[in-house]
């Protein structure tokens, strides 16, 4: 039985660094045995369906496949249909009311505790404001995330110390639902 599946990939072709064409990357992943691979947009989302391994496996295997091929590490996560679906559905926000710049959902490698992100004062940064999902983390940014003092905050290191962590506008959110469910 296969499953269809969104690999995230950290960072890749901002600013004109670590470049990963997408055309390349389905080459690698069907290369990897895997199935009816897509891209969407070239900011690092792939959608594949594939009938071995799971979320963790799949993602060291693309990590390393990539590292091998381009040369540079990218830190990946893979999430399935089911995931991103829930994710999308239980967004603590109205997002049928906000426009999709204003909303963001950041995917971490491993569950995170309310604890790792006690030292920021959510008062502070208001009207901006941030929840905690399954393995996520949904941030309303009324003026877009580049204006974001809070997701400036909310991606120190030393917050995100030992898991990766890779955000996406709620667009993308709802799209890679759409792409991993058909």
């Amino acid at each position: 039985m296969t499953t269809t599946y969104a690999a995230l990939l950290r960072g890749i072709n901002v600013g004109g660094s670590r470049k990963v064409p997408m055309a390349d990357l389905r080459t690698l992943m069907a290369g990897l045995g895997y199935e009816d691979v897509r891209t969407y947009l070239q900011s690092g989302q792939a959608v594949f369906a594939s009938g071995h391994g799971d979320e963790e496996s799949l993602a060291a295997e693309i990590t390393h496949a990539i590292e091998k091929h381009f040369g540079f590490g990218v830190d990946v996560i893979v999430r399935d249909h089911a995931y991103l679906k829930a994710i999308a559905e239980a967004c603590p926000f109205p997002a049928a009311d906000l426009e999709p710049k204003q909303l963001h959902v950041t995917y971490f490698s491993a569950p995170v505790s309310p604890e790792r992100f006690a030292e920021i004062d959510a008062s502070v940064y208001l009207p901006e404001e941030f929840r905690f999902g399954d393995r996520a983390l949904y941030l309303y940014a009324p003026n877009g995330l580049g204006r974001s003092k809070l997701a400036e905050h909310l991606a120190k290191p030393r917050i995100n110390k030992g898991v990766i962590a890779t955000t996406r506008n709620w667009n993308t959110v709802v799209k890679l639902v759409e792409l991993t469910g058909s």
